[in-house]
């Protein structure tokens, strides 16, 4: 997974930097979110705005990090910056509905729930 981390705010800024989450790298991803919640994080957003497909592992790698933060720390998982096939995904699977969406980076850090 081609991805960078940053902090801003409190938050761990995951960039995924690869046009896909799919099979091939889904993995890594998920990977990273478990580290990320070992080491103690509570507020992962991910920032989606490079991403041009996901398919079901995609999806299944960013569910598992939902899981286990908002499960283990109650914490928050957040994606910005989806394009719309993206969005699509989610919509079509009801995901947007377990998931807190926001449009970029910036209205993400601005909404503090």
């Amino acid at each position: 997974m081609n991805a960078s981390l940053e902090k801003i705010n409190g938050y761990s800024i995951v960039n995924v930097l690869d046009e896909r989450i799919d099979a091939h790298n889904s993995a890594g991803l998920k990977e990273m979110f478990l580290r990320l919640i070992e080491q103690g994080e509570a507020k992962i957003v991910v920032q989606l705005d490079k991403v041009r497909f996901i398919d079901s592992s995609g999806l299944g790698a960013l569910l598992s990090g939902h899981k286990n933060l908002t499960s283990k720390k109650s914490g928050r998982f957040i994606l910005a910056g989806c394009k719309q096939q993206v969005l699509s995904m989610f919509e079509l699977t009801r995901l947007n509905r377990i998931f807190e969406i926001y449009a970029d980076l910036t209205e993400a850090l601005e909404n503090e729930k």
